[in-house]
């Protein structure tokens, strides 16, 4: 089996590092002997739809919209998502995989649908720092930088529970704060860092989602780094 992973404008939404989740992808699958391949898709080139797992970064106002339009015009995403390839999406291309997310002009304009998850823009400040939450009893960690906040349909579960930061920034009825989303193969965070870096038990639930069941593997230095940053953070909090 060759695993395809397909990186989506990281042009436009690069500006977070969040294209290294794609090497972390790549190393890890390698190490287990799965032959990987990576297609670049660049600004207004065709999305293919064979893909396995499909990776959306972050950027500002101007590039997610040009994303948007560009991804709403060609449905190549939208076509593999429905046949069930993986589409792991982080911020601003977490917000756009949504039913709807707010233009730059202020209006709302809708997304490509994929989940059921509204991102709004109210007078909160920008959500920017660490963020840590926890993830069936895992400690995940990554950095946020977003105005928008987003609300989670009630079939969408979410990516984790928030232990300090903002992360989805909606919460009712006294309930926990929530970070991310997940249905089914689909993902997505605000957690920048690149986000599969800092999270290696994160970017196996992602590769297993698309090439099943992985042998073992210990990465030394990619544990070592995750169990840093959670230490620290979780150390820095309780003081």
């Amino acid at each position: 089996m060759t695993l395809t992973i397909v990186r989506l404008y990281h042009d436009l939404l690069g500006t977070y590092g969040d294209q290294g989740n794609a090497e972390v992808l790549i190393h890890r699958a390698r190490a287990r002997g799965i032959d990987v391949e990576l297609v670049e898709v660049s600004p207004h080139a065709p999305v293919p739809t064979h893909g396995n797992i499909y990776l959306l970064g972050g950027g500002e106002d101007g590039p997610q919209t040009a994303a948007l339009e560009m991804l709403r015009a060609d449905q190549g995403l939208n076509t593999a998502a429905t046949r069930g390839a993986t589409v792991f999406a982080v911020c601003a291309g977490f917000q756009l995989i949504g039913a709807t997310l707010p233009h730059a002009d202020g209006s709302t304009i809708a997304g490509l649908e994929l989940i059921n998850v509204e991102t709004v823009y109210d007078s909160s400040p920008r959500s920017v720092g660490e963020l840590v939450i926890t993830r069936n009893d895992l400690i995940l960690t990554g950095f946020e930088n977003h105005q928008g906040l987003t609300r989670l349909g009630s079939d969408v579960t979410a990516l984790g529970t928030v232990i300090s930061g903002v992360g989805n920034g909606i919460v009712t009825d006294n309930a926990k704060k929530t970070e991310g989303a997940q249905v089914g193969n689909i993902f997505g965070t605000y957690m920048h860092g690149p986000a599969l870096a800092r999270n290696p038990e994160l970017a196996d639930e992602v590769l297993s989602s698309a090439a099943g069941e992985l042998v073992a593997y210990d990465d030394y230095w990619a544990s070592a780094f995750a169990a840093e940053r959670r230490f620290t953070l979780t150390h820095l909090r309780r003081k």
